[in-house]
């Protein structure tokens, strides 16, 4: 019997590392190739030396060198680059290039499609080619669920530059014309997608650096780091130490090793990365144009073309692909740097049966080489980038699954940051305090090995990954609650999104449209509206600041007044420009002491602007981070003062314990903080305590609360309340991209109070020259779906802005979202559209909130006025 193209492959001489003496050249061995007759005199020998630096930038990739170029484009002298060996060692020499526009995030989008804007115009800009090919990208769909996520995916497309159509068959087969069309249903397809060389590309950042004054030193191996207490840095290497007022650590695969020399443990693992390049195939040397390069997402690889073969690269099951593990305890073998792993075939046999399948004309072709490199992965696949909590101008660029279209914009957001005091616009899915102690070595290696796997799994809003789960960080209820919810991940805590009952169809269903968590969140809803509802707030970011200088501070961070003893309010940092970093709850617990609360996905992205301020201001201050040490329930819904009241001799009624009031009580002695607020917008407390009193405290609640019908509700009720009253919430409709009064916040705001807090100076002009857009509340009739935040949002056959949260209001029964549109456009009453899903539907302007909180209608029954429910 004949063997099957997938068999005669496996056997066809494969089995050597791209550049080894029986393989035929690929791009990388081209690269090592090239590397090897310009690159190996040493550049240091033959630089300047200098011992003192404004930064000093340790890697020579991608990420490095574009850094460095875009700093001393900007202006800053004395940038400073050091590599351990040569230019592009690592990651990014074998890389296999892919540029693309496309991108889920939303700001992400803006990094993608600024490199690829770079790369246009680098070679004009410093005479070094690059290797640029644009023939577009096509990401194919071969089940409607997959149609579905890429009109997903339109929708958030329209409010941004880059092109992007959703395409079908026809059109797919005109574009791509050797593809198998059998199962096409439809295409995502970006024009100006492509691929480079990334090595010309590196060596035309590194002329363009050297052009505007930075010195490339290699090779230069740092041994050490030592911080000053001042703030600089001392840079130790063979060749002496350079002194230095930051650090950025853009070393790749070795981050992991600078930062153990300062006690940080970056959650990071390379990862066996392979792609195979074929030899000349008859039908793809015959085409007149370059084919555009394929993503096949059920299939789960790229491929594109290389001279008159294809390379094919494909991301294995989280079974079957490799990690480097033992770099990670062992540390990076000495002198490792343009090497390449021994390749191995049998892990991707299936995703090359898949892509023959696809592209039948791979079948007839002889794999030349296979390129088995490493590529260093962080847990959720995204970067870590920015400064780093705990430890003082040290910045980190880490951790490029995709370095390549990362690099142009990545440089240029960090070269805007550092040089502005605050990033260009809000990226906190790329921070690098995302990550904690909870972020241990075994956590990376799992989560690293589900991310590779899952590259091209459906991206579903809401999306949950399990790997790794539970971490240490569990609150005190997590024993009690795990098997009676759905829980969801949050900054390494276990948080219950939803509660199952009887009948319910329980676990977690991803979908585009409403799904099994939609009716069971309706009865949370009614619950706390009509009854009284348990919450697990465990997750919040709590710090304690106290301190003679603490009323000082706080009152130089916060835009709004600083609030009295035993009183809570809501406070805002912005940036020096005027833009929300942060909204916290600020609750004065005796005199010069506070307790702050944030979100939990911003703990130590809110802590290290908090630290930073304190030192750069001189502030007689002790920060605390307490999130750890302590838990909080929320109790919200009409009885929950009756509940409670049944716990403890404290007076709680409304004139003894009045809204936004906080005191400790003690509920059946049981120690807590109380604070009068609830994200729900009812009559609720938030009870800070001792997080091993968790369950005791949880267990006498739900007992007290048994003739009122107590009952649990998750944080996709709480979203819908809060949406309902019109809460904003931070991340959503504030961040760095917007300021406090386009975001309607004006309440918080208090321009007229004496101390001169960050941003004030900008807001005032802001102010003064008036708003551009405006966020609005908005009602649509829909079917079936509701808007989550980010879709486009249309008027008069063109996209005007965008949402930023959206749900479904369990009150009105309709569907309701926030969104960013035109001033001029932003009246009560004005008629916009939403796309959801491929489809507009008609939304109309509503004044805020749908739902009245439980404040207002108590005071305006109290005044004889009606209560709008």
């Amino acid at each position: 019997s004949q063997p099957s193209p997938a068999q005669r492959l496996r056997g066809s001489g494969t089995r050597h590392a791209a550049g080894s003496p029986e393989a035929a050249p690929t791009p990388a061995a081209r690269r090592r190739a090239r590397l090897t007759a310009e690159e190996k005199p040493s550049s240091f020998l033959g630089t300047k030396w200098k011992d003192t630096a404004e930064i000093v930038i340790i890697g020579g990739g991608c990420i490095g060198v574009s850094l460095a170029y875009h700093l001393a484009k900007a202006g800053m002298k004395d940038v400073i680059l050091l590599e351990k060996s040569e230019l592009t060692a690592g990651s990014t020499w074998h890389a296999a290039g892919l540029t693309t526009y496309f991108h889920p995030g939303i700001n992400l989008k803006k990094i993608h499609y600024y490199s690829i804007k770079l790369y246009e115009k680098l070679e004009e800009e410093t005479g070094q080619a690059v290797g640029f090919h644009q023939p577009g990208s096509i990401r194919i769909a071969s089940t409607p669920t997959r149609v579905d996520e890429f009109k997903y995916q339109m929708t958030r497309a329209g409010w941004h530059p880059a092109e992007q159509y959703l395409i079908g068959p026809e059109r797919i087969q005109e574009l791509f014309p050797i593809l198998n069309m059998e199962k096409v249903l439809a295409g995502l397809y970006n024009p100006g997608d492509g691929h480079i060389d990334p090595y010309s590309l590196t060596m035309a950042l590194a002329a363009g650096a050297r052009k505007y004054g930075a010195l490339l030193n290699y090779p230069v191996q740092v041994t050490n780091l030592s911080p000053r207490s001042d703030g600089t840095w001392e840079v130790e290497t063979p060749h002496g130490i350079i002194r230095t007022n930051r650090i950025v650590n853009t070393a790749g695969f070795w981050a992991r090793e600078i930062g153990t020399m300062i006690g940080l443990h970056h959650p990071l693992i390379p990862v066996h990365h392979q792609y195979v390049v074929t030899s000349t195939i008859p039908e793809v040397k015959a085409l007149k144009t370059e084919l555009p390069v394929l993503r096949d997402l059920e299939g789960s690889y790229y491929l594109r073309q290389e001279r008159d073969g294809l390379l094919f690269g494909p991301y294995e099951s989280q079974e079957k692909m490799k990690l480097q593990e033992s770099w990670v305890t062992n540390g990076v073998p000495p002198g490792f740097g343009k090497e390449l792993f021994e390749s191995d075939l049998d892990r991707i046999m299936d995703h090359i049966e898949a892509a023959m399948a696809m592209v039948p004309v791979l079948k007839q072709a002889d794999i030349i080489n296979t390129v088995a490199g490493p590529i260093t992965y962080s847990p959720d696949i995204l970067p870590m980038v920015g400064p780093h909590q705990g430890v003082r101008n040290y910045w980190v660029a880490i951790g490029f699954g995709y370095g390549i279209i990362h690099a142009g914009g990545v440089g240029k957001y960090l070269s805007d940051w550092i040089l502005g005091g605050e990033p260009p616009f809000d990226l906190i899915e790329l921070d690098p305090n995302r990550y904690g102690k909870w972020s241990t070595t075994q956590y990376t290696a799992t989560k690293a090995r589900e991310s590779y796997g899952f590259n091209n799994i459906v991206g579903y809003p809401k999306e949950e990954r399990f790997a790794g789960r539970p971490t240490e960080r569990v609150s005190g209820l997590y024993k009690v609650l795990k098997s009676k919810c759905s829980m969801g991940f949050h900054a390494g805590w276990e948080q219950p999104h939803w509660f199952y009952k009887s009948g319910d169809e329980i676990g977690y269903k991803p979908s585009f449209r409403r799904t099994n968590w939609f009716e069971p969140v309706g009865r949370e809803y009614k619950q706390v509206m009509e009854k009284v509802g348990v919450i697990d707030l465990t997750p919040f970011g709590k710090f304690i600041v106290k301190g003679n200088d603490s009323v000082k501070l706080l009152d130089h961070l916060f835009a709004n007044v600083i609030p009295k003893v035993g009183a809570t309010n809501i406070s805002h940092m912005l940036t020096p420009r005027g833009q929300v970093y942060a909204e916290l709850t600020v609750s004065h617990l005796s005199p010069g002491e506070f307790l702050l609360v944030t979100g939990s996905g911003s703990e130590l992205h809110d802590l290290r602007w908090i630290e930073e301020e304190a030192l750069k201001g001189g502030y007689n201050v002790e920060i605390k981070n307490i999130t750890d040490e302590m838990g909080v329930l929320g109790i919200a819904g009409p009885f929950a003062r009756k509940v409670l009241q049944k716990l403890t001799i404290e007076d709680l009624s409304d004139s003894a314990f009045k809204f936004l009031q906080s005191r400790y009580i003690k509920l059946s002695d049981i120690a807590a903080t109380a604070i009068r607020i609830s994200y729900s917008g009812e009559l609720g407390w938030e009870l800070y305590h001792r997080k091993e009193d968790s369950a005791a405290l949880y267990n006498v609640i739900m007992e007290a609360g048994q003739e009122e019908g107590i009952d649990d509700f998750g944080t996709y009720a709480l979203n819908a309340l809060r949406l309902e009253k019109a809460f904003r919430a931070w991340g959503a409709e504030m961040n760095c991209d917007t300021n406090p009064l386009e975001a309607g916040l004006d309440y918080f705001i208090k321009l007229n109070k004496p101390a001169d807090f960050i941003g004030k100076q900008a807001l005032k002009q802001i102010k003064e020259k008036g708003l551009k857009r405006r966020l609005v509340y908005l009602t649509l009739e829909t079917a079936n779906i509701d808007p989550e935040g980010n879709e486009s949002v249309w008027h008069n056959g063109r996209v005007v802005g965008n949402t930023t949260s959206g749900n479904y209001s369990y009150s009105t029964q309709q569907s309701l979202a926030f969104a960013y549109v035109p001033t001029e456009l932003s009246k009560v009453g004005q008629k916009l559209e939403v796309e959801l899903l491929g489809q507009n539907y008609s939304a109309t302007i509503v004044e805020e909130p749908l739902v009245l909180t439980e404040q207002t209608r108590t005071r305006l029954q109290k005044k004889g006025g009606s209560a709008k429910v």
